[in-house]
């Protein structure tokens, strides 16, 4: 068996255009996550749409988690991840993740909700611990699910972006003990929120001297991460499949009008063919003159290029396809094989090499306190 996993995340309210999960390619995917669940600031999960999530029909079972399930069923090889959270769903975590009462229940739900709709483990979507606290309360988290779904019998991940803004918040030796592993969401990086427009995603920094919102790089998250303590084999790079436009714009770092989205997909085959690609960085740019558009987007055959001291072996394509579509993601990560248990045993204590269980119960990481 080989050693890589390929995963795929779901959007549930695909099933209103047509493409339930049976239209997942899963014979080149090992893992699949469902996008996503919602939690509430009592630790309470909720579901995103009744409907479509448990009475819609779907792949002949009722509601899309029952076909998720079957899909799974049908593909033995096949883990499944509920992702809870999300970027428009997690407003809660902060209050949830505070209250130790409310990160007990969410990872007690989480578990039932697992067994109940057959998954293999959990994703925590959580978009973003920003403050120390929130950094402190991070990690916490992640022990209480970790303590509640054990290893080898759940799967834990989570999704952090590559800026330090967050990163410097979490104690990311710990929270690389606990975790299966970790998607960098090295994407993102401009957009109607910037000052000026540029690449939303690349491997590495412009060689030109550029202002700070154009010098984020997917590498630089990588290095962080590798410098602070979280394991190698554990770093999922995240690769748009998805582009970024800026109308009325004249090139990278010049000022727009606003700012979208587009699956490949559906670009101009002249933004393809005429793009400026950025060897060094990896990403790639059309500037439609007659459109009035500048687009970006991630460097096809980039990963031949990742510098030495990049994790190879870790990958995580992402299309999000916003009010058109949804978000997707195919990702590639080197993690240990584990044998499926059918009996998972819930009194296992949770021994984890390197991890201090008292101080995360009852202080602050002493990265979160320093910063």
């Amino acid at each position: 068996m080989s050693p890589f996993a390929n995963a795929v995340y779901y959007p549930s309210w695909k099933v209103y255009k047509g493409k339930p999960p049976s239209s997942l390619n899963i014979r080149v995917a090992t893992h699949a996550f469902y996008a996503f669940v919602r939690v509430n600031e009592n630790g309470t999960l909720r579901l995103l749409d009744d409907f479509g999530d448990l009475r819609k029909q779907v792949d002949g079972e009722q509601g899309c988690l029952a076909a998720f399930a079957k899909m799974k069923r049908e593909n033995p090889h096949l883990k499944t991840l509920v992702s809870i959270g999300g970027g428009s769903g997690s407003a809660e975590f902060p209050a949830m993740a505070a209250n130790p009462a409310a990160r007990e229940r969410f990872a007690r739900e989480a578990r039932n909700f697992c067994d109940k709709y057959e998954f293999d483990g959990v994703d925590i979507d959580w978009e973003h611990p920003t403050q120390c606290d929130e950094g402190e309360n991070y990690v916490k988290l992640v022990w209480d699910v970790r303590r509640t779904l054990p290893a080898p019998a759940y799967l834990v991940s989570t999704a952090l972006p590559v800026g330090q803004y967050c990163l410097k918040h979490v104690d990311l030796r710990t929270a690389g003990a606990l975790l299966d592993f970790l998607n960098l969401m090295a994407y993102d990086f401009t957009g109607a929120w910037t000052d000026v427009c540029g690449h939303q995603a690349q491997l590495l920094a412009p060689q030109e001297n550029t202002c700070s919102t154009l010098r984020k790089s997917g590498a630089a998250g990588v290095d962080y991460l590798l410098a602070n303590g979280f394991p190698r084999e554990k770093i999922l790079l995240g690769v748009p499949a998805y582009a970024k436009y800026f109308p009325q714009a004249s090139g990278p770092g010049h000022s727009f009008h606003s700012a979208g989205e587009m699956e490949y997909s559906d670009m101009p085959e002249s933004w393809i063919l005429d793009a400026h690609i950025d060897h060094h960085a990896a990403t790639a740019s059309h500037v439609d003159l007659e459109g009035g558009k500048v687009s970006s987007r991630s460097k096809p055959g980039f990963f031949g290029e990742i510098p030495p001291s990049q994790p190879r072996n870790s990958v995580m394509w992402v299309a999000r396809l916003t009010n058109r579509c949804a978000r997707g993601a195919v990702q590639g990560v080197r993690i240990p094989t584990r044998k499926r248990e059918t009996a998972r045993d819930r009194s296992r204590p949770l021994e984890i090499a390197g991890v201090d269980s008292d101080r995360i119960a009852s202080s602050a990481p002493e990265r979160a306190r320093s910063s």
